[in-house]
């Protein structure tokens, strides 16, 4: 498409504007980028945030982010007029959309590390950064229409505002991780204090169909005292502080979740079958190990007919019990004489047959006691349990627990997390039968249950 005089002239503008604020020291740079800052704190009540659900909005998301990244030189024309990747396919990733009168007009996905790990990952060491206590997402993914970049953020900083939430509240995440144009790189470090990642600029990088690229981490824990100390005095249109930590936007429609489960999955078997099978090639292109995975995870029969088939027949092996994502508070009382009389833990990860907590205190392997855990608003749950190992010694530890005898919330609880395909089936009710078999959902591991079950992989 040949560009008018007028378009050209906007884009030598735009250019020679680039080039002088790159002359300017660092500092004045960074100065420069805070003074933009414009962060609404009662936008337009036509703007709406939520979690992309549906096949208009996750198709709508997907076609924002194809076209963005085709202009940019991201990835090549792809025939569904999407950009669909093999992480959209994972429980553990959540897309987030902003809508205008119905119709998309940003987007963003974070990718929790799951079992195909982290997109930038296959460029970049994140090796410090998993050493570090708490969580990580990968923002990845961002696009805003063409038809609201020009609004001084007007959709972006409620995206990230959303984000900032859903991650802090919702995605049980501390440390955000990004790679970025090199060209973009200052303004994610001067307006949101990312660090950059040792060795952090790649040339090619083949997620982004070769661009180059550079990669940086956010503590989302310290980034609060940073906006504070940076923005904290500074007007309300101008205080990202109180903009990210104060400030309540009735324009975002929080995740309903009758149980504290991190994870939002909303494929079910026609989603996964549209997107990944009819409108593009992603499944086709994955190989073995990859397409073991995903059945490895979605393991209900539902699935099975819409995931791809393994070309070399092999076995795959998982846990019993598979464990689940959670984010529960609960206190820990030990049998009658044994010290401490009681200490408050946080259970990251359960299953019918055990769960994993974090604890500040230190306890004794082997120490059995009583479980009163919230397993969600006004649902509480009760177990007899037994600390059987320990996870790192550091300030806040992490303990194995062996579930000795099971009420039944918690039981009802684990049967909705195996049972469940999407978030919004955990608010059915559901069955308790001991014998109900795991069907879909995002499980870990379960390590205190030895026995694995063989499953032939389909030829």
């Amino acid at each position: 498409m040949t560009r008018s005089p007028w378009s050209k002239f906007q884009r030598w503008i735009r250019q020679s504007v680039r080039l002088a604020v790159a002359r300017l020291p660092r500092s004045w740079r960074f100065a420069l980028f805070r003074s933009l800052v414009a962060c609404d704190p009662s936008p337009d009540p036509r703007l709406e945030l939520k979690i992309a659900e549906t096949r208009d909005e996750l198709e709508a998301c997907f076609r924002l982010l194809h076209d963005a990244y085709v202009a940019a030189g991201f990835m090549v024309p792809d025939p569904s007029g999407m950009r669909v990747t093999p992480y959209h396919a994972l429980p553990t990733t959540t897309t987030l959309c902003a809508k205008f009168e119905g119709r998309v007009v940003g987007t963003m996905t974070l990718i929790r590390d799951g079992v195909f790990g982290f997109p930038m990952q296959s460029a970049f060491d994140l090796t410090s950064v998993r050493a570090k206590r708490g969580q990580i997402a990968e923002v990845s993914a961002l696009a805003i229409h063409p038809d609201f970049r020009t609004t001084g953020g007007w959709i972006l900083f409620p995206l990230m505002k959303f984000m900032y939430e859903y991650c802090t509240r919702y995605f049980d995440t501390r440390h955000l991780v990004i790679a970025v144009n090199p060209d973009k790189i200052e303004l994610y470090e001067s307006i949101l204090f990312f660090e950059r990642l040792e060795a952090a600029v790649v040339d090619h990088y083949d997620f982004a169909n070769g661009a180059p690229a550079v990669g940086a981490t956010l503590d989302l824990h310290r980034a609060q005292q940073v906006f504070r100390q940076v923005y904290g005095r500074k007007s309300m249109r101008r205080n990202l502080y109180r903009y990210f930590v104060d400030v309540t936007l009735a324009n975002i429609r929080a995740p309903v979740r009758p149980y504290h489960t991190t994870n939002d999955p909303v494929l079910t078997p026609a989603l996964i079958d549209h997107f990944f099978n009819h409108c593009t090639s992603v499944f086709a292109q994955l190989d073995d190990r990859r397409r073991m995975l995903l059945r490895s995870i979605y393991d209900a029969g539902v699935y099975q007919s819409v995931l791809p088939t393994v070309k070399t027949p092999a076995a795959v092996a998982w846990r019993r019990h598979p464990r689940y994502s959670v984010r529960c508070p609960a206190e820990f009382t030990p049998m009658a004489g044994r010290q401490p009389p009681s200490v408050g833990l946080n259970v990251i990860e359960m299953s019918r047959r055990g769960f994993r907590a974090e604890c500040a205190s230190e306890l004794q392997l082997g120490m059995a006691g009583h479980l009163h855990i919230e397993l969600g608003t006004g649902r509480h749950g009760f177990v007899d349990c037994e600390a059987v190992h320990q996870i790192g010694r550091d300030r806040v530890r992490e303990y194995g627990f062996k579930v000795v005898r099971q009420d039944e919330a918690w039981l009802e609880c684990v049967v909705a997390l195996e049972k469940g395909q999407t978030h919004s089936d955990l608010l059915q009710p559901r069955s308790t039968r001991m014998h109900d078999r795991p069907s879909a959902g995002s499980p870990q591991h379960d390590e205190s249950d030895q026995a694995e079950t063989q499953v032939p992989a389909v030829a």
